[in-house]
């Protein structure tokens, strides 16, 4: 068995997945309406502002994480958006239990 193919064989499986076929479908939905466009990529560009800050050791004050929060409550309205969030939390749910999967073994080497 060659662990890059099925590597490959995965990302095919992916690729033809019903949770990433709604994310490319409501992605391009979005792009076609410059209101949601717009809404989407501001709160996208603040998103990784606030996680690079993260990154770098600094915490998000108390008042950009109620920003973002509120941020998010107001595109949440917009049903385009609420769809694509939902539709990326399950893919990211999907992708959370794949890689525990393939950690199993690992974390088996290591509990011995």
């Amino acid at each position: 068995m060659n662990m890059y193919d099925k590597a490959y064989e995965l990302a095919r499986a992916l690729r033809e997945s019903s949770e990433l076929k709604e994310i490319k479908e409501i992605t391009e939905l979005v792009k076609g309406d410059a209101d949601s466009k717009r809404m989407l990529d501001d709160f996208r560009q603040r998103q990784t502002e606030l996680q690079q800050k993260m990154m770098s050791g600094e915490m998000p004050s108390q008042d950009e994480m109620q920003k973002m929060e509120k941020l998010y409550e107001v595109i949440n309205l917009n049903p385009s958006l609420r769809r694509l969030f939902d539709a990326e939390r399950r893919l990211g749910v999907i992708m959370e239990d794949v890689q525990r999967i393939i950690s199993e073994p690992l974390q088996d080497v290591m509990k011995s």
